[in-house]
């Protein structure tokens, strides 16, 4: 085996024994931050607010809904 290849294996070694180390401190944060009486950060998921009120989204339908009519109507 030549030198190149075993120093990637041993990085590739290291690596996951990073990731896993990184895994440990990760638990970590979340359970001493669920002492403070707030919940953890979940990862991925961010609320956002929405981008249209409900009266908002009722003008589109009923837009919608007109659209529709007219272009039924101009079939028949």
């Amino acid at each position: 085996m030549s030198g190149i290849e075993q120093v990637v294996r041993q990085l590739k070694v290291h690596r996951k024994c990073t990731e896993r180390e990184l895994e440990k401190l990760n638990l970590a944060i979340k359970a001493l931050t669920s002492l403070d009486g707030k919940s953890a950060p979940t990862k991925g998921v961010v609320r956002r607010k929405p981008k249209f009120t409900a009266a908002g989204i009722a003008r589109i339908r009923a837009a919608q809904k007109a659209r529709w009519a007219k272009i039924k109507a101009a079939k028949k």
